[in-house]
């Protein structure tokens, strides 16, 4: 099973990995692909795989963007954070996803579902994959935080949207910080905030850091086409970057 993964987590891509090869000792894990870019290039360049796991957000934008550029022949299982109801429209025959975090079971039902494909169901649902870009990329049911309630002393405070300068992963938690810099812990992860907020309004910088557009003070050219990004109030240390997310945050801000 030639088997190419597209996931812009590298810890999640070997996890992911590590699983295939003890369910698939056989198996030829060809690519760990971490972006839209680097995937279309690999799959323009390359003998497509017999199966492609792919995330669908990636750190250039979604896997979507993929599968526009690419006459793409394998089949495709995708891989998730969104809850079960928004994407039950890519559970088709030769399409499989899987919700992280990914188990075992599920992964072995999915590599069942590949491997008993026949080619002729393998095209029909290929061009299911090409029926939904054509329509655009599906839109998650997650709905999206208007505010957050948070601990203050003794007692609950309403902390609208508009307030909040940045959220920040720090020694195991995240906090959310507002414009007058008060800092306050709230029990979600980054990941789970990513799928929770305006993608307008917010954008993930890096694994501490995601930031709303009204804090964001400038942006300055780094080493190997990164970006050292300035926050107004400041976020601690250097916010860097990653030269795959650079066009993406400079889109963002409609630079």
């Amino acid at each position: 099973m030639r088997t190419v993964i597209i996931e812009d987590e590298a810890f999640a891509a070997d996890a992911l990995e590590n699983q295939i090869l003890q369910l698939r000792p056989n198996a030829q894990i060809l690519e760990k692909l971490e972006s839209v870019e680097e995937s279309v290039k690999w799959l323009k360049t390359h003998e497509q795989p017999d199966v492609l796991f792919c995330d669908i957000h990636l750190s250039d934008g979604s896997s979507f963007e993929i599968f526009k550029q690419v006459d793409l022949q394998s089949p495709v299982i995708f891989t998730t954070a969104f809850d079960e109801f928004a994407i039950e429209a890519f559970k088709v025959n030769s399409v499989d996803y899987l919700l992280k975090p990914i188990k075992k079971d599920a992964l072995e039902r999915s590599i069942k579902k590949h491997e008993s494909l026949q080619q002729g169901n393998m095209q029909q649902e290929l061009e299911n994959i090409r029926n939904l870009l054509r329509n655009g990329p599906l839109k998650p049911s997650v709905a999206k935080k208007s505010r957050f309630m948070v601990k203050s002393g003794q007692s609950i405070k309403v902390i609208q949207q508009e307030e909040i300068a940045f959220f920040l992963a720090e020694e195991g938690i995240v906090l959310l910080v507002n414009f007058d810099k008060q800092r306050f812990v709230i029990d979600y992860t980054l990941d789970q905030l990513e799928e929770k907020l305006d993608p307008e309004k917010f954008f993930r910088a890096n694994r501490q850091l995601i930031v709303s557009i009204n804090a964001v003070a400038r942006a300055e050219p780094y080493f190997k086409g990164r970006l050292l990004l300035q926050t107004e109030p400041s976020a601690p240390g250097d916010q860097v970057i990653s030269s795959n997310k650079a066009s993406a945050f400079k889109k963002w801000l409609d630079l």
